[in-house]
């Protein structure tokens, strides 16, 4: 059909068709911009991800680089420390060096160590000086390998542990050796300590593992290097040196980094020489794969650290460029199929606008049920805050009649309608949500009643008729409730304030007896002991053997006597003084205990090892005492033992147990110290902490009984715990918990 002009009438389908042709276009535009933005993303993705990985790569390469110096560096501590002790002792004996060595744990202190060992710097008279020593000491003729006249010898001496391999390097003249020799003499002019280039250790018989290093340290006499050179080489004694398989020493820090990349060291001091090689290390860059190497100055050595990546991430990178490209196309399809589908939209719209206003109906409907029947009261409030609607819970709590809240105010039927509740509503609603406060009113007989209100905003147009939504309830009751329990509160504490005042007084009474009695109880101690001594030594001729025994009982009985009461008066007052908690060795401390049990007892034979590095926080005096008896009880309950061993060591099992019931703050750190001596019977484990209870005979060991209860009381003042375990014949393990060293600084509540 045509109109007046000729031209065909506008219609319905062909303005849809339009439409649909514009959504068509829009749709078009929209794919093809957003494979451009995915196109120039996944460029700009694929360099981040180069920058990324060489910065990854870089930071590992530098990190396993650090990592092999500070395994070095354990190794020169390893050396110090052996110096340290020549220093100290002039030459010490096979037994000493074997119980300095021992005592590091080397295996698992200094991982990829074969040993620690002792070389002297000898000329022809102090070889032959050497030899006469070891023979006199009873070691046989020590033979010098290779065999030789040379200018200045150096022998191994020592090496410790005593393995197989270490026995037989023992007599290996290092100093006839080039690449040893030259460490030796760089750390011997310089005195600092030398490392060799790659040699073949005596230790190793494997073909591929008989690279190795060694660390020398030198040592001078008189303990002190000497500032120039000439002077170090007239005071040279001798080195402490570390021999180490390189593999060992690399593996250990490259297994954090499995599969990532491979490593090659070369040593370029001088002629480039390979120290490390990874087997799948390949020297040529292939497929992308990323390559780094950096130089590193290593005790007089330059290493050059050379990095291959193993699995090139070139071809991930691909694949994840791939996806984000589908990705993306997948995007641009669906931003397709959505604007075509916004010209169907318009009537699916007016279907679910009439769905709402139908819905809204039904939540108004019930709204108003709601309200008819909550049991709290509820109104709605204007801006000025007049009640626009209330249900009929509120007219019963404002004593008001049916209907009559409407258009009214708020504030007027409150007994404080000038309260300052009103200002803080709008801050505290806009950021916890809600707004409560308590107010007073009448009811309908006129007796005040407290109501907790809730305000709340009710979202919807600044000029709508309800601004508010105000929830009322009666606490009255709870309020007097909670009144009358503050009340009982107050009371109890000064129920228990009385009774602490009490305590107090009944504890200061109690040590003044204690004193008081010890005084009255050693008045006659001494009068019967310095009367049995005076007859001792005036009457000794004119008495019997058995007079004279029966004497010298007497004045046992009364030193023994003499020390319970001053084991009491000290038990007694541990928990008098105020407690400090600093940050104590406690593997210092025992070591001086243990020596100076060595000092009273030189001819005793106890093997003693204790775990280096412990620490807790505690009373420097009480943390003493109470391993001074934990020590000296093994020492000597192991009186009898053939081969007497007591050990102190960390015990993280009981520690873990006991943190958790130690509350915030209350980390605790545990301890275990252990022999093989007499032990005792685990049935009577509960009298062990109890003053005067002594499970062995006193003729076979002496005590009065107060050491273990001395050891609980302290372990309790520092809020721990001590629990004993043992075996008759089997020996005895004592576990016990002291604060962790956080708490130093501070005085703990344990009483």
């Amino acid at each position: 059909m045509q109109g007046e002009t000729g031209k065909p009438a506008s219609t319905p389908v062909a303005a849809t068709r339009w439409r649909f042709r514009r959504g068509y276009l829009l749709a078009v535009l929209v794919l093809v911009a957003s494979l451009m933005v995915v196109a120039l993303y996944a460029r700009k993705a694929s360099e981040r991800e180069d920058r990324l990985t060489e910065a990854e790569y870089v930071a590992i390469a530098e990190r396993t680089a650090n990592a092999l110096q500070e395994r070095m560096l354990r190794y020169e501590l390893a050396i110090r420390g052996g110096v340290s002790l020549f220093a100290s002792v002039s030459r010490p004996s096979e037994r000493q060096w074997q119980a300095y060595v021992d005592g590091l744990n080397l295996h698992a202190q200094f991982p990829g160590l074969m040993g620690l060992g002792y070389v002297p710097y000898l000329d022809s008279e102090g070889l032959k000086q050497l030899q006469m020593e070891k023979q006199q000491q009873g070691d046989g003729l020590f033979v010098l390998r290779p065999a030789g006249i040379r200018e200045f010898y150096g022998p191994i001496v020592f090496l410790e542990p005593r393995t197989i391999a270490n026995r037989e390097a023992l007599g290996f003249d290092m100093f006839s050796e080039p690449d040893r020799q030259a460490a030796m003499v760089a750390a011997r002019d310089t005195g600092q300590v030398s490392l060799t280039a790659p040699v073949a250790l005596l230790q190793l018989t494997g073909q591929d593992e008989r690279t190795g290093l060694l660390l020398y340290a030198p040592i001078y006499a008189g303990g002190v290097t000497p500032s120039r050179q000439a002077s170090r080489r007239t005071t040279m004694a001798g080195w402490i040196y570390v021999p180490f398989a390189v593999n060992a020493y690399v593996g250990g820090v490259t297994s954090a980094s499995p599969g990532q990349f491979a490593l090659r060291i070369v040593d370029t001091t001088a002629a480039p020489a390979e120290v490390y090689r990874d087997p799948r290390f390949s020297g040529e860059v292939q497929g992308g794969a990323w390559r780094y190497s950096l130089e590193r100055a290593v005790y007089g050595r330059t290493w050059r650290l050379e990095f291959e990546e193993l699995a090139p991430s070139r071809s991930a990178r691909i694949d994840d460029l791939q996806m984000t490209l589908a990705a993306g196309l997948v995007v641009s399809l669906l931003l397709f199929a959505v604007v075509l589908s916004l010209a169907h939209t318009q009537t699916r719209a007016e279907r679910i606008a009439a769905r709402m206003a139908d819905s809204w109906r039904r939540s108004e409907l019930r709204f108003r049920s709601a309200m008819e029947y909550s049991a709290a009261g509820v109104a709605l409030l204007d801006a000025d805050d007049r009640i626009v609607e209330a249900n009929p819970a509120l007219e019963v709590l404002f004593g008001a009649a049916p209907d009559s809240l409407g258009g009214t105010s708020l504030t007027q039927r409150l007994l404080d309608p000038d309260a300052p509740w009103r200002a803080e509503r709008g801050p505290r609603v806009a950021e916890d949500g809600a707004y409560r406060t308590t107010q007073r009113v009448l009811d309908a007989k006129g007796d005040e009643r407290r109501l907790l209100l809730v305000f709340s905003a009710v979202p919807g147009d600044a000029g709508g008729d309800a601004a508010w939504l105000v929830q009322a309830e009666d606490i009255t009751d709870r309020l007097r409730a909670e009144e009358q329990v503050r009340s009982m509160n107050r009371l109890l504490e000064a129920r228990v304030t009385q009774r602490t005042r009490e305590l107090t007084q009944a504890n200061r009474e109690l040590e003044s007896f204690a004193y008081s009695v010890s005084h009255d109880l050693r008045a006659p101690l001494r009068s019967v002991e310095g009367f049995a001594r005076v007859l001792a030594e005036r009457h000794a001729a004119t008495m019997d053997e058995d007079g004279l025994g029966y004497l010298a009982r007497i004045r046992n009985a009364a030193r023994r006597m003499d020390a319970l009461i001053d084991a009491l008066l000290k038990l007694s007052r541990i928990g008098r003084d105020t407690l400090r908690l600093d940050e104590l060795d406690i593997s210092r401390i025992a070591s001086d205990i243990v020596g100076e049990l060595r000092q009273a007892e030189p001819d005793r034979e106890v093997e003693v090892w204790i775990e280096a590095g412990l620490r807790a926080a505690g009373d420097a005096a009480l943390v003493r005492d109470l391993l001074q008896n934990l020590i000296g009880n093994a020492w000597k309950f192991t009186r009898e033992s053939a081969a007497a061993k007591i050990e102190l060591c960390a015990a993280p099992d009981l520690a873990d147990a006991t943190a958790h019931g130690a509350g915030e703050g209350g980390r605790l750190c545990a301890f275990i110290v252990r022999d093989n001596g007499a032990g005792f019977d685990p049935d009577y484990a509960g009298k062990l902490f109890r003053a005067f209870q002594r499970l062995h005979e006193a003729d076979r060991f002496a005590g009065h009984g107060i050491g273990l209860a001395t050891v609980k009381r302290i372990v309790e003042r520092h809020g721990g715990q001590i629990e004993a375990d043992g075996r008759p014949g089997e020996g005895a393990s004592f576990r016990f918990t002291l604060p962790h060293v956080d708490a130093a600084g501070h005085e703990p509540d344990a009483g």
